[in-house]
């Protein structure tokens, strides 16, 4: 497993790739360091998304999801809605205004997990963050 280190909103994270998504962690750890910003959700609940539009990663389905657990980061490769990730800081259920989507479960939050619902709050009223993520 990789470490990704993950700065978002004056927090810091430390995340692992997760086995079950080669594809998707090969392709994203190329684009390291990722730097983008971090806006809330609008239909899947207590998430936060970064909207990627018509960037193709060059994946497909691989370990994937509707429902993230707190810490989980997802990789949406388009189709439906347009290409995202999303990160859940609670409950969380994968939606766009099309209906429930599903992500590739590609990173798990390992530290500062605790920090998740502040980021979650943060984004959510004060708007968009930074967000970096980069080798650890």
């Amino acid at each position: 497993m990789t470490r990704i280190a993950i700065t978002a909103g004056g927090f810091r994270f430390i995340a692992e790739t997760h086995a079950d998504a080669p594809e998707t962690v090969a392709a994203f750890l190329k684009l390291l360091p990722y730097r983008q910003k971090l806006i809330h959700v609008r239909w899947s609940g207590e998430g936060c998304w970064i909207p990627m539009g018509e960037f193709r990663l060059g994946v497909g389905f691989e370990n994937h999801t509707s429902h993230p657990s707190v810490g989980d980061i997802l990789f949406y490769p388009g189709g439906y809605s347009e290409t995202e990730i999303i990160l859940a800081y609670g409950s969380c259920s994968f939606a766009s205004k099309m209906g429930q989507l599903a992500g590739n479960h590609f990173l798990t939050i390992v530290d500062g997990k605790e920090q998740l619902r502040a980021l979650g709050t943060k984004v959510l009223w004060e708007g968009a963050q930074d967000i970096v993520f980069e080798l650890a």
